[in-house]
């Protein structure tokens, strides 16, 4: 397991690396130690932006073999989220390590968590917040498939389900409370009354009763943020739904 200090001096290392490779013009600190918000299990999360005209392949992968000759990597990841790659990788020491390649055009915070180390970062328009009639959308669809599964003895993939049901719920939840809505993010910030009426919506064992409980009380926080979201649409939605989540 790796400590804070190991952490730190890897990544104060990974930044000079940076700041000596001609081909990396700018550096930002991303993640929760850009908001001075790291703890104990936090990763590392930088952002480095090179040339358009440098071949980004050619980069990442002087960067790949150099995580591994090094710096103990075992495995890693690809994640792109439009012009830029970010390449995750897990250390032995469990450390995630979190690197994303920028064009220079397009360098520049999309959110808080962005401290520019050196070079230039661009004014770019904000990340588009989480929409609610997605998450919405995502809830009645997941309910049907809970009804289904459960109906066939399914109990396994009804579990699954009404899982994926609870998780629009709680992220429209989120998104009502300004609270990040992805990946859990926000989750524990729930105001606490919020959070105990999401409870119930959890299920103790795979029996059918105990599913069925769960379903429905899911299926009514669901109805309750779509309430909140869109009157028309939960008046249009209710019947349905409280057919589907049964009595």
């Amino acid at each position: 397991m790796f400590t804070p200090d190991e952490r730190s001096a890897l990544r104060q290392h990974l930044v000079e690396t940076a700041a000596a490779d001609s081909r990396i013009v700018a550096a930002a600190l991303t993640g929760s130690a850009a908001l001075d918000a790291e703890d104990r299990w936090s990763d590392i999360d930088l952002a480095f932006g090179y040339p358009d005209s440098v071949d980004r392949d050619v980069i990442i992968a002087d960067w790949t073999e150099r995580l591994y000759r090094d710096h103990g990597a075992v495995h890693h990841m690809d994640v792109i989220a439009g012009s830029a790659m970010f390449r995750v990788f897990l250390l032995a020491s469990t450390l995630q390590v979190d690197l994303g390649f920028w064009p220079a055009s397009d360098f520049g915070a999309i959110a808080p968590s962005f401290r520019l180390l050196f070079g230039h970062a661009n004014e770019r328009p904000a990340a588009s917040p989480a929409l609610a009639h997605p998450l919405l959308d995502m809830g009645w669809l997941y309910a049907l498939h809970a009804r289904s599964s459960l109906a066939r003895g399914r109990m396994w993939q009804a579990a699954y389900m009404i899982s994926g049901m609870r998780d629009q719920v709680l992220a429209l939840a989120c998104v009502r409370h300004g609270l990040p809505a992805v990946q859990g993010r926000g989750l524990d910030d729930l105001p606490p009354a919020a959070l105990r009426d999401f409870v119930k919506t959890l299920a103790s064992s795979l029996e059918h009763a105990e599913l069925s409980r769960a379903f429905r009380a899911t299926g009514l926080a669901l109805l309750a943020e779509i309430e909140r979201v869109d009157f028309e649409l939960a008046r249009r939605l209710h019947a349905p739904l409280d057919e589907i989540i049964g009595p």
